[in-house]
């Protein structure tokens, strides 16, 4: 019986772990071998560099400029979404409608989301622009995705928008999960909204927060097709909106360099295993136990 479960085991996943091999694994192994030569996606035999291109990586103005906006972005987003979807979440308990309201962008795909966001920043017919005209801000109409020093933080901006209500799903139905007795004590005691939610619950949904922290971290070092198409350029103006997914998409697929462009995937890929570690070492709490 036992010899007999073994084996119906092993013929069940051998078949979706050899696919998984294949069209994933092998793939990475062979980003990380390429990044050792200059193949140009055509030769044959590439030519072996050694570290080279590892070495490049340091002077590349380009990859250097999208690694800050990256960690710019990394440091801006996952905080703003956090306590937005936090907020949220603690403000709508108990109230479902607004929460499909807030879920409706993740049912927008990522190409959707960055169109409807470029026409909202349009200069002279964009949403943004006439409802600032409408309440007599002029003044305050801006060039969004043309001005270096602001269209960065546009980006960032549609990233937070289309990721908030996500979380507060997830920060909602882990709210729900807190007992009511819990909350009944503390109200008793005369704990206020404020002292319940950082006392209480807070610390019962952490586990949840840690989740999103690294979800928000990893998807912060992307940020590639937002910038493709919202941008010009893309990565403009000046390179103020470079990100490193779209270096290494431009080095590959238009300068042909695909040994430095797998060398920029394997230093990114490194980068963000670090990154999720770190992030759940610096978030990691002490687990609360309820009785």
């Amino acid at each position: 019986m036992r010899h007999g479960k073994y084996r119906f085991l092993v013929g069940a996943l051998i078949v979706p772990l050899a696919l998984y091999g294949v069209f994933v694994l092998s793939p990475y192994l062979q980003a990380f071998q390429l990044s050792f030569t200059s193949w140009n996606g055509v030769d044959s035999a590439p030519e072996f560099t050694g570290f080279d291109n590892y070495v490049r990586l340091l002077d590349d103005p380009l990859f250097l400029a999208g690694l800050r906006h990256n960690g710019l972005m990394l440091l801006v987003v996952p905080l703003a979404v956090i306590v937005l979807a936090l907020a949220l979440a603690a403000a709508t308990k108990g109230t479902k409608v607004y929460r499909v309201v807030y879920f409706f962008p993740q049912l927008l795909s990522v190409a959707i989301i960055a169109v409807l966001w470029q026409f909202v920043y349009t200069p002279n017919s964009g949403l943004l622009n006439g409802a600032l005209s409408a309440v007599g801000l002029d003044s305050w109409r801006k060039s969004w995705l043309a001005e270096p020093d602001l269209a960065l933080w546009c980006v960032m901006a549609v990233m937070i928008w289309s990721s908030v209500g996500f979380y507060v799903v997830l920060f909602s139905a882990a709210m729900e999960s807190v007992p009511d007795d819990i909350m009944e004590a503390a109200a008793i005691d005369g704990a206020g909204p404020m002292t319940v939610f950082r006392r209480i619950t807070l610390p019962l949904i952490w586990e949840s927060v840690q989740v999103g922290w690294i979800y928000l971290g990893i998807a912060a070092l992307d940020g590639f097709a937002l910038v493709q198409i919202m941008t010009v350029g893309p990565g403009g103006p000046d390179n103020s909106t470079e990100v490193m997914g779209l270096g290494l998409y431009r080095t590959a697929f238009t300068f042909g360099k695909f040994g430095y462009a797998s060398a920029m995937g394997v230093a990114i890929f490194f980068l963000t295993l670090s990154i999720a570690v770190l992030l759940l070492r610096v978030t990691k709490r002490e687990r609360v136990e309820l009785a």
